[in-house]
């Protein structure tokens, strides 16, 4: 959801606005640059969203205390402005993907107390006029890309109590002044090239090892030896103790070596019964998809087995591994690799991509590309499908349209689903719809599925009523499931389970919008949509629920085809026509 479309105040018009408290949601789009000139507000809070785009260049607000965009995708520099904020005491940036320096402005915030710009891209040297908010108590500038040295001034920051610099490009020696902080309690220097002896006086004895690991020219001295800087661990050794670190550190190498060896043997000898056949260039092997089948890694159970998220080497992004049992590539292959092989030519933007397969000759994994946003119905039934509002309901709802039209109508050969559901369209990074687990249902039937019924002809709530007599399906029954989907995004309820024994969403709205005393296109809707929906246009609502309901027609015929749904979700009425018969 775009924050512009959801609120009014997406310009300066809110003048009495006094907070603005919208993290932990789904906002996506740039920031309105109103929400940083708001004269009264003390408080702007958007950490945790979508946020993308950059700050704007122009930002007031006197009275602004705490400025919150942490956890976005917020790019671009740290706008100089920042320092026109006089009143902010609280500036939190931090995972983003911000660039540039820290600008020099900031020295004007007076009230400032804690800054956070952790896990960026910040580069630059640390400006040393930020040492002139003198009511500093925070610092966090870790996971950035800062050079330079430590600036002396730092002393002047009295109050302060945490000071994390770790994991950036510092180099220099340590400032001596810092030992004479006495309200610093948490430091942390950790990872970067610092060199030199760690003073031992004043505040640096009540520091641990750990504030000064990843220096390796960082050390501290007792005595006038300083040439064992292992890792920034601070200490002198005698020759004896040396002597005994050096071999008690070659055993446990060779110890190392010999596990290592045994393991990658071992590693070897399973992999070798494992085959890695891929549809496209991969940059990874069967043994990398082996290693993820890890119980931490699993991300989704059902009838087909279970589906793992797999982070493969070479800086490759995240793939989904499902499982196919009872599927294997030896005895029992049932023309697997060639209809598999079929669905691994399919290229559409609205479809998930099959990547390839690893199997051996009892079991199957596929792989496919993935999708961090999950399922739609796990979004839309979750806890944050109120926030998935009308727009995006019903772009997901054209492109899974456009997914199913090219498998029935466009690929070669035309592929009947046979589970369309609302766990089988997948959403990425921007919430774009790809149907998935097209063609599976067929080899889940040539197993033996335990689940077959919801296996081979759909899943419970979407299964076509022609499925009772004739016990086949065909593409008209994938429009039957996708009818259901429809209605799921329309009243926001789950196919099943909410209506009674053996009453479907079907079944609830037929029967709810029969028992309307006065039935019209707005009553009729009304009476079913999600109560959670806000803002959407009814037009809309009501040309959507039409098509829901021409494609969950009792009798096949009287269906539509994907290509026709495609044509009347990408094709609106100008005026909504009466209401279909139900």
């Amino acid at each position: 959801m775009k924050l512009a479309s959801a609120s009014p105040c997406s310009k300066s018009d809110c003048k009495s606005l006094l907070k603005i408290r919208i993290m932990n949601n789904m906002f996506s789009g740039t920031i309105p640059a109103g929400i940083f000139n708001l004269p009264l507000a003390t408080l702007v809070e958007l950490s945790n969203n979508f946020f993308s785009g950059e700050l704007p260049p122009e930002i007031s607000g006197d009275a602004l205390g705490l400025l919150s965009v942490s956890n976005n995708r917020i790019t671009g520099k740290i706008p100089p402005a920042i320092g026109n904020l006089k009143s902010l005491q609280t500036l939190s940036l931090d995972t983003n993907r911000l660039s540039g320096e820290i600008p020099e402005e900031i020295c004007g915030l007076k009230s400032l107390t804690k800054i956070n710009i952790r896990a960026n891209n910040i580069r630059g040297e640390i400006p040393a006029s930020i040492f002139q908010c003198t009511s500093l108590t925070s610092i966090d500038f870790s996971q950035n890309s800062l050079s330079g040295g430590i600036p002396k001034k730092i002393a002047k920051l009295k109050d302060l109590s945490f000071l994390d610099l770790s994991r950036n490009q510092l180099t220099g020696q340590l400032p001596g002044e810092i030992g004479y902080m006495r309200s610093l309690t948490s430091l942390n220097l950790s990872y970067n090239n610092l060199f030199g002896r760690i003073p031992s006086a004043g505040q640096f004895l009540a520091f641990n090892d750990s504030s000064f690991l990843g220096n390796p020219n960082l050390c501290a001295a007792r005595n006038d030896t300083c040439s064992f800087g292992d890792h920034g661990l601070r200490g002198s050794f005698s020759t004896s103790k040396l002597i005994i670190t050096v071999i008690a550190l070659v055993t446990v190498m060779l110890l190392i070596v010999v596990t290592v060896y045994r393991l990658r043997k071992k590693r070897l000898q399973k992999s070798r019964a494992w085959k890695l056949t891929a549809f496209q260039r991969l940059d990874f092997k069967a043994e990398d998809v082996l290693e993820c089948l890890k119980e931490e890694n699993i991300i989704g159970k059902g009838g087909a087995g279970i589906v793992y998220r797999g982070s493969m080497p070479e800086g490759v992004d995240h793939v989904a591994i499902k499982q196919l049992v009872g599927q294997g590539s030896g005895r029992s292959d049932h023309g697997f690799s060639a209809e598999i092989r079929t669905l691994g030519r399919i290229r559409h933007r609205n479809i998930v991509r099959l990547l390839g397969y690893v199997s051996n000759k009892d079991t199957n994994f596929l792989l496919y590309e993935y999708m961090p946003n999950g399922s739609l119905g796990e979004l839309l039934h979750g806890s944050k499908g109120g926030h998935l509002q009308w727009e995006t309901r019903y772009r997901i709802a054209v492109e899974a349209a456009k997914g199913l039209c090219y498998l029935h109508h466009d690929c070669s050969p035309l592929i009947i689903h046979r589970d369309v559901k609302s766990n089988n369209i997948l959403l990425d990074s921007d919430f774009e719809a790809h149907v998935a687990d097209f063609g599976l249902a067929k080899f889940l039937q040539d197993a033996g599925s335990s689940e077959c019924m919801s296996s081979v002809a759909g899943s419970y709530g979407y299964i076509a009523p022609e499925y009772a007599y004739t016990l086949k399906v065909d593409e008209k029954s994938d429009v039957y499931s996708f009818g259901v989907v429809l209605l799921e995004l329309v009243a926001g309820r789950k196919p099943v389970g909410e209506f009674g024994d053996g009453v479907d969403i079907v079944r609830w709205v037929r029967k709810t919008t029969s028992e309307l005393s006065q039935p019209s296109d707005a009553a009729t809707v009304l009476a079913v949509v999600d109560p959670r929906l806000s803002g959407y246009p009814l037009a809309g609502v009501i040309h959507l629920f039409k098509i829901a309901m021409l494609c969950v027609k009792d009798e096949s015929s009287a269906r539509p085809t994907m290509r026709e749904v495609v044509h009347m979700l990408t094709n609106p009425p100008q005026s909504a026509p009466s209401l279909l018969t139900l």
